[in-house]
Order: structure tokens, then sequence, then C-alpha cells
């Protein structure tokens, strides 16, 4: 179990090196460079500019500048934003509670219901449930996240009046169920297409199960059919989905950018998309790195999880 640990430490470390320099560079080599919205101040002259890039040291090789970056990072130093010299760090962290909480309540949405949907997808087979489920997959997977995000706010807020166009909360009004009400419409648009991805796993991984032979000796010992799915296929196929769980975590912070931005939440999204109008790099880069660990730990939890559930993983 040690080697497989430090198999996946060492792997998920030079990925994350790899996500660092490939998105160092592309920041620092679009047009204007870090320093492009400066340069958009009428006020600001040449001599401003070279004075502003010594001091924040970008006159210098951009191999050099990569070094200082990542060493000021492994130290704690994320930089500060260009943009009120906030601390990195202290933006980032403003912002993560909502992102997390969003992403939360959507993939936990998205695990529930899909699992429901796949099972009962395998074990009616070819019904008309089946074939609903898998119209509603293709529909869910086809269309844009936003369009969901226009649809249930031109419903439901506007026609309907039952649940907030955007924000987090109500200014004024703290209470738990406030936030509540304003979490279920970007969850549930968020969830979607998950739910959808999750469900056709789900019941590929039940349709394997269900053929396999302990399934068939269940049966024969007289077991009910209802104890038979519930104890041998369903733990089974929730195999594979753990490994899934991990690698839907890149598409769930997309979405959630998108989701974020139609429903005005205050979550990590939303100030990726500021920070980049403003070209706020420090800031942006920070969240790059911050939603690669994110996604790289999310992963390396997901793989010791199965390794821990099935020895054939980490002894291969």
């Amino acid at each position: 179990m040690r080697g497989f640990l430090l198999n996946r430490l060492s792997q998920s470390l030079i990925l994350l090196l790899i996500v660092s320099v490939i998105g160092f560079l592309v920041l620092n080599l679009l047009p204007g460079g870090p320093l492009a919205q400066f340069g958009l101040d009428p006020g600001m002259t040449q001599d401003d500019l070279d004075r502003l890039k010594e001091q924040l040291g970008l006159n210098r090789p951009l191999l050099m500048q990569y070094f200082d970056w990542a060493w000021r990072l492994l130290q704690g130093d994320w930089g500060h934003s260009f943009r009120d010299g906030t601390p990195v760090l202290a933006v980032i962290g403003r912002h993560v509670p909502a992102t997390l909480l969003l992403m939360g309540t959507s993939t936990a949405i998205a695990i529930a219901i899909g699992t429901w949907i796949g099972i009962r997808g395998a074990t009616h087979r070819y019904s008309l449930f089946d074939h609903m489920a898998t119209i509603g997959a293709m529909v869910a997977l086809s269309i844009p996240t936003f369009w969901f995000g226009l649809v249930g706010i031109y419903i439901f807020s506007l026609q309907l009046g039952w649940l907030p166009a955007g924000n987090m909360y109500t200014i004024g009004d703290g209470s738990v169920l406030n936030y509540l009400h304003h979490l279920i419409l970007p969850s549930i648009v968020l969830s979607l297409v998950h739910v959808a991805i999750w469900s056709r796993y789900m019941r590929t991984a039940t349709l394997d199960a269900i053929s396999q032979d302990f399934v068939k000796t269940a049966r024969a010992k007289g077991l009910s059919e209802r104890r038979v799915i519930m104890k041998h296929v369903v733990g089974n196929a929730l195999l594979p989905m753990i490994t899934l769980a991990g690698v839907q975590l890149p598409s769930i912070l997309t979405g959630a950018l998108v989701t974020e931005t139609v429903f005005t939440w205050p979550g990590m999204g939303r100030l990726f998309l500021d920070s980049l109008g403003y070209s706020d790099y420090p800031v942006v880069m920070g969240l790059l790195m911050f939603s690669a660990i994110l996604v790289i730990l999310g992963n390396l939890i997901a793989d010791i999880a199965v390794a821990i559930v099935d020895p054939r993983i980490r002894l291969g």
C-alpha cells in the first residue's frame, strides 16, 4: 500500500508541476502581459510601466520569474492582487466556501439521482423508464449549462416567482433557509449534466455486475431479486463509480464557473472571470493552482478509496 501511495503522490506532484509551468507561460505570453490593465490607464506613461515592471520583477527572464514565483508559492506566498493589494490566498479564501457549497450540493444530487436512475434503468432494461432516461441524458449532455440556467431563471424566478434569480443570499437575511432557497436553482442546474453522466455509467456498471456468475449463484440459492440487487449487484457496480467521482471534478469545476456567472454566485468561478477581465494575473494563477490542487487531491482520494476497497488495484 505504501508503494501505491508513493507512486500516486509522485504522479500528482509531476502533474501539478506541469500545470504550473503551462499556466504561468500562457498568462505571461498573452498580449500585453501581466501589466495589460495598467497600460489602459491614459495617465500611465512608458516610464511608469517600466518602473512597475522593475518593482514586480517582470523585467527579468521568464524562467527566473517562474522559479521566483514557484519558490514563493511553496513558502505560502501566492502574491498580491493587482486590484487592491490583498494577498491572493485571502482573496481566494473568501470565495472558496461558496464554490464548495455549490459543488458539494450538486454532486450529492447528481450521485443520488444518477445512481437511482442507473440502477432502475439496468434492472428494467428497455422499459419505457429506461428509454426516457436515455433520452433525458442525451438532452442534458447536448445542451450547455448556461442555457439550463437561463431557462430555470425564466421559469422559476420570473414567471413563477418560486426561487431567487441569483446571488447567494438576500441582503439583511442571513438565515440558513435563505441560503438554501438561493442554493436550490444553481445546484440543480449544475447537477443536470452530471446526473446524466452518472446514470449512464451506473447503468452500464449495474448491467455488467448482473451478468456475473456470483449473481446467478445468489439467485440459484433462492434469494429475492431485491436482495440480490441491493447486496450483490449495487456494491460491485459502485466500485468503478468511485473513480468516476474523482474524474468528474474538473467538469464540475468548469460547470461551476458557468453556473456562478449565470446566477451571480460569489464563488471561485465568478472570481476567475472577474480577475481575467481585470488582468489580475496573480489571482488568476492562484485560482488555477488552487483548482489544480483540488482536482488532483480529489483524484488521489478516489484512487486510494478504490485501492482500499479492491486490493487488486494496489497490488497491480
